[in-house]
């Protein structure tokens, strides 16, 4: 155990001097699983060992098959928002949503988790959507920590609305069905357009001159405006609808739908090779790093494994005798409070080896948990001081200063927190869907 906790330390030591998280990551994990095996187990070639463990994780990681899925969504997701769809999104949102009080930011937090359905990433929803929406919401004088707060929160919702690239991380690692996850994700990512919702009602209700209404839509328009998202529409119908009904596996899926994203963007005659380089260039740069994590995580997952820490903890909470909802409550504790200082990705690579086998020793379902840990892992994107979501939306909107999205934050934090109460008090919130598909 004390080997483990000194190379947490070493590791936190390297993410404060800003070391890259997967360099990080990989030089505590070679180290360490040297010296264990030189100094606990007596191997004179322990060095070794772990230079050989860095080639065969490398190996092992690049031609792993459900890892596919990663780069294919991504594709999918970059050629949905280079061809525009995005803004055919919001614009049938707002022809619904634009001429109540808030109605913009309405407007915005439902084509975030639209967007969400085939994107599956809260990162590319909250660039993608603050390019589209915020004009709008500055031409009708909305106060701009509503108007960011909107964005932030609801870009999100891309790490849990199924796809998600996070669910297919986390699925790998618990060897937990993808499949099931992605259904599991549904109701809670509808829950929280839901109470996003109702924290844009709620904010206007105080203080009415932050959102002001826009202009009323007819019928007409709005009908016109529901042609502009058949696209995406057919494409979420056809993946999650395949996988659902088991017709295909998440990894044909992805394929699918690319090659869907592909064909739509290329007869809506909006594919250009500039915008198709693009979208292969984004994903390709993407799928590295995130490659380039996965690896620096299971070579530290591999040291933390050799001191035994997954089992000594599982076996000192038994010992304790901890409720088991005693147990969830200090997890979430420690995930609210890693969220201050690490971002999404690197809190699930860090967390999940060394929680979810105690999880699962008692009893409860890692479909379940992971449903958790996105939830708790999206309050952290909008929780300061790193809150991931906040820094990209200032990157799109530089005049905006950070006290001010963090401000505007503040009602969808407090919505996530019921969410996250709603999630651990009612499972069945999340296991109701997988369980009904089977």
């Amino acid at each position: 155990m004390e080997a483990s906790l000194i190379g947490f330390a070493a590791l936190m030591v390297l993410i404060l001097v800003r070391i890259p998280l997967g360099i990080a990551m990989g030089v505590v994990g070679v180290i360490g699983f040297a010296l264990m095996q030189q100094i606990e187990y007596g191997n004179p070639r322990g060095w070794d060992s772990a230079l050989n463990m860095i080639a065969s994780t490398a190996f092992d990681t690049g031609l792993a098959y459900g890892l596919s899925v990663v780069p294919l969504f991504l594709l999918m997701g970059n050629l949905i928002t280079e061809s525009g769809m995005s803004k055919e999104l919001y614009r049938a949102a707002n022809a619904f949503l634009g001429h109540f009080k808030g109605g913009l930011a309405l407007a915005t937090v439902v084509s975030c988790g639209a967007f969400s359905a085939v994107c599956g990433s809260s990162m590319a929803t909250a660039a993608t959507m603050s390019k589209v929406a915020m004009p709008s919401m500055r031409e009708f004088k909305y106060d701009d920590s509503l108007a960011t707060g909107a964005i932030a929160a609801g870009g999100t919702l891309g790490i849990l609305i199924p796809p998600s690239v996070i669910l297919v991380i986390y699925g790998l690692m618990t060897e937990t069905d993808i499949g099931q996850l992605f259904i599991a994700g549904l109701i809670p990512g509808l829950i929280g357009v839901i109470l996003y919702m109702a924290a844009v009602a709620c904010a206007v209700r105080l203080k009415p001159g932050i959102g002001p209404a826009g202009n009323r839509s007819s019928w007409k328009e709005r009908l016109i405006s529901m042609k502009g998202i058949w696209g995406i529409n057919l494409i979420f119908i056809i993946v999650m609808g395949g996988i659902y009904a088991g017709i295909f596996t998440p990894t044909e899926a992805a394929g699918i739908g690319a090659s869907g994203a592909f064909l739509i963007a290329l007869f809506s005659g909006k594919l250009s090779f500039q915008m198709f380089n693009r979208s292969l260039s984004h994903a390709a740069r993407t799928t590295a790093m995130l490659f380039f994590l996965v690896i620096g995580a299971v070579i530290f997952s591999n040291f933390i494994n050799l001191t035994g820490m997954p089992m000594l903890l599982k076996d000192w909470v038994m010992e304790q005798g901890f409720s088991p909802f005693m147990v969830i409550l200090i997890l979430i504790g420690v995930y609210l409070l890693l969220g201050c200082v690490l971002e999404s990705m690197s809190m699930i690579l860090l967390t999940v080896p060394v929680f979810y086998p105690m999880v699962d020793a008692m009893g409860f379902d890692l479909v379940w948990f992971g449903i958790l840990v996105v939830v708790v892992t999206e309050i952290s994107l909008i929780t300061p001081p790193v809150g991931m979501n906040v820094f990209v939306l200032r990157g799109v909107v530089p005049d905006v200063k950070l006290s001010t999205i963090f401000r505007g934050v503040t009602p969808f934090w407090l919505a996530d927190i019921v969410r996250l109460v709603l999630i651990v008090t009612i499972p069945s919130l999340s296991l109701m869907l997988p369980h009904a598909v089977g």
